[in-house]
């Protein structure tokens, strides 16, 4: 058995109603808290006022920073900036990806007061983080991510010289991961379905990555059956108990992306979402599910014709026959594995790039820099005509 590490993972708290816990659940962190939560479907919602009152018979107080959209660099140094001498003893990040990644970060630096460029991957000055991060307790309202169980915190400036990377650290995983699907059903649609395919996303590459271990693939494998299976029950909407038992497996598979991907790394989509995130108003799930069945195709197509031996082409067969029903001819069922994923994105209506204002004079500005990153851990280096084709045929 080839060699494998598995680094620290949250505590895991994970079913319906587990919200209700929270506030006994801080009271082991201290009696103030900073609450990090997104502008308004949180807020706005009933559990929100239930989570204030609760708060308050427990005698907790606390303060509250606002995400809106994915987190910027200067969002996080504000808000520590805005926190650092205000006796804040954990930090609880109540939302989708953006919301945790950024309250991630906000932990790891209030004890410091360092600004987050001192630490960001590739663009910042390069210290190593040598802080002991504030308790972080994650509770994810969409299923997507899986920040909630992953080390680094994704942060963004857009623009023509635009980024998208990490604050990454073991400290920064959180303590605590209070997985509720109860607070993903009222998740529109939309949203359903970008974060759905995220995690898809995740799940794939990390089984198949160059990094990925027996162990990844054990929890990855039957997580990518769930939410291939779950996805489009929960972009169905409603309440009956198929589409609770749907939210239930999107929101576990979500979970165990994070985990899988934090020691199996990622890979081609991922290594295309960075710059196309940082340059396009794309939500990264969307990026995600428009480009993952063009990218699985040419990662097969390449690993047939260059690297037919490769054991990612034995791993793409092992997760095509469980979900396209194709046991015996390993290209078919990896021809329908492609087709599966086509059909699945097709249904739920992913956006193509062009509708994010992406053109054909943008390809080789996103080729450019896309290299690096997520991208070394695909399981074939994919030349830039390779990628070239997987852009053009989703603008």
């Amino acid at each position: 058995m080839a060699a494998f590490e598995l680094g620290r993972i949250p505590r895991i708290l994970f079913g319906a109603g587990r919200i209700t816990q929270l506030p006994d659940l801080l009271k082991e962190y201290g009696s103030h808290i900073l609450l990090v939560t997104g502008a308004r479907s949180f807020r706005e919602s009933s559990a929100y006022a239930e989570l204030m009152a609760d708060l308050a018979k427990q005698g907790l107080t606390s303060d509250e920073a606002l995400v809106t959209g994915e987190p910027s660099p200067e969002l996080v140094d504000q808000t520590v900036e805005r926190f650092k001498k205000g006796a804040i003893t954990a930090v609880v990040g109540i939302g989708g990806g953006s919301v945790m990644d950024a309250a991630k970060a906000i932990a790891g630096l209030l004890p410091t007061g360092n600004s987050v460029m001192d630490h960001l991957e590739g663009v910042g000055r390069g210290l190593p983080y040598t802080g002991t991060p504030l308790p972080m307790i994650a509770v994810p309202t969409t299923a997507g991510t899986g920040s909630e169980a992953t080390q680094n915190a994704v942060l963004s400036r857009r623009g023509l010289d635009g980024f998208k990377k990490s604050f990454r650290h073991e400290r920064l995983v959180p303590a605590v991961a209070l997985v509720d699907p109860m607070l993903m059903w009222d998740c529109p649609q939309p949203q359903t379905a970008a974060a759905g395919l995220d995690a898809l996303t995740q799940l794939l590459e990390s089984y198949v990555t160059k990094r990925s271990s027996v162990m990844t693939r054990a929890l990855a494998g039957d997580a990518i059956f769930r939410v291939a299976r779950a996805l489009p029950i929960a972009c169905e909407g409603g309440y009956d108990e198929p589409v609770q038992q749907a939210r239930s497996d999107m929101a576990y598979g979500a979970m165990i992306s994070g985990i899988t991907l934090a020691y199996a790394g990622l890979g081609a989509v991922h290594g295309l979402a960075s710059p196309l995130g940082a340059f396009f108003p794309i939500p990264h799930g969307v990026v995600c599910g428009t480009l993952v069945a063009e990218v699985t195709a040419a990662n097969i197509r390449a690993l047939e014709q260059r690297a037919p031996e490769s054991d990612a082409l034995t791993h793409y067969t092992e997760i095509a026959r469980p979900l396209t029903g194709v046991r015996d001819d390993p290209v078919q069922a990896r021809l329908a594995l492609v087709d599966r994923l086509r059909e699945l994105v097709d249904s739920l209506a992913m956006p193509r790039l062009g509708a994010f204002g992406m053109t054909l004079d943008d390809v080789d500005r996103v080729l450019a820099h896309c290299r690096g990153g997520s991208m070394t851990g695909n399981p074939i280096e994919l030349e830039d005509d390779e990628l070239r084709r997987v852009l053009t045929d989703r603008l």
